[in-house]
């Protein structure tokens, strides 16, 4: 199996060198500092799968992927990030899969296992339809964790940790249960990621766990606000009142 890696930055395309080589059958072919650099190795000599950083200058791995995404037989992508917010556009470009940063041994195991799989699979046809459910699978399981960048870190905050989560501008705030983190990325964003079963949209600037969802009230002139577990209020748009009565087991009243 020969594999490029394509990072900007040399400590990330050395961590993934390192942990590549205990796979077995495995040939690096290149490793690409831009999108540039990797259009050139293949180039030379075609890849079946390419580690590819989102985040980089001049030119993105998202940009790279959706071109590569229209030739008749592209490579298997990867993308390695250290931001979670680009699940959504990694799944329309029919990536294999997507890794962040710090790469986790148990992941990058997965991905080669997928990635082995479909190698193996030679009728073209067969070869589309197991990657786009592969992707699919993907973006379903993905979003465990933010990836929160702060001065000089990135912190991993469990997705199970968030009790809702409230639009900032282009930001977010996460509400734990002990402290309210900003992260950078619109809500609306982060709501593609979430899992609906998990998470309920109750107003254009708030989003709550539903096992936090506690009462119902009207306030004021005829308007709804809702208490959660945790103690919070919020208030409740007309829109997402039907889901939300059904959360509470009160639909149609």
């Amino acid at each position: 199996m020969r594999y490029i890696i394509v990072d900007d930055e040399a400590p990330g395309r050395a961590n993934l060198r390192l942990a590549m080589e205990a796979q077995a059958g495995w040939q690096l072919l290149a490793e690409c500092d831009s999108a540039a650099a990797a259009r050139e190795a293949m180039a030379r000599t075609p890849a079946d799968v390419i580690f590819l950083d989102i985040q980089m200058p001049r030119e993105s791995g998202l940009e790279l992927a959706r071109e590569l995404s229209r030739v008749p037989a592209p490579p298997l992508i990867v993308f390695v990030t250290a931001y979670n917010t680009h699940a959504v556009d990694a799944f329309e470009v029919h990536a294999l899969d997507y890794l962040l940063k710090p790469i986790d041994d148990r992941r990058l195991a997965q991905a080669i296992e997928r990635a082995n799989a479909m190698l193996g699979l030679r009728q073209h046809d067969a070869y589309r339809a197991a990657l786009q459910g592969y992707t699919a699978a993907t973006h379903t399981q993905q979003m465990e964790s933010f990836s929160v960048r702060s001065v000089g870190s990135i912190e991993q905050i469990p997705v199970r940790d968030v009790l809702w989560l409230q639009a900032a501008g282009n930001y977010v705030e996460l509400h734990l249960a002990a402290r309210t983190v900003l992260h950078r990325v619109p809500l609306s964003r982060v709501e593609q990621l979430l899992r609906t079963e998990d998470f309920l949209r109750v107003h254009r600037t708030a989003i709550v766990r539903r096992d936090q969802v506690r009462r119902l009230s009207v306030v004021g002139d005829g308007r709804y606000q809702l208490t959660l577990a945790c103690g919070a209020q919020l208030a409740v748009s007309a829109r997402h009142l039907p889901e939300l009565k059904t959360c509470l087991g009160v639909a149609g009243q």
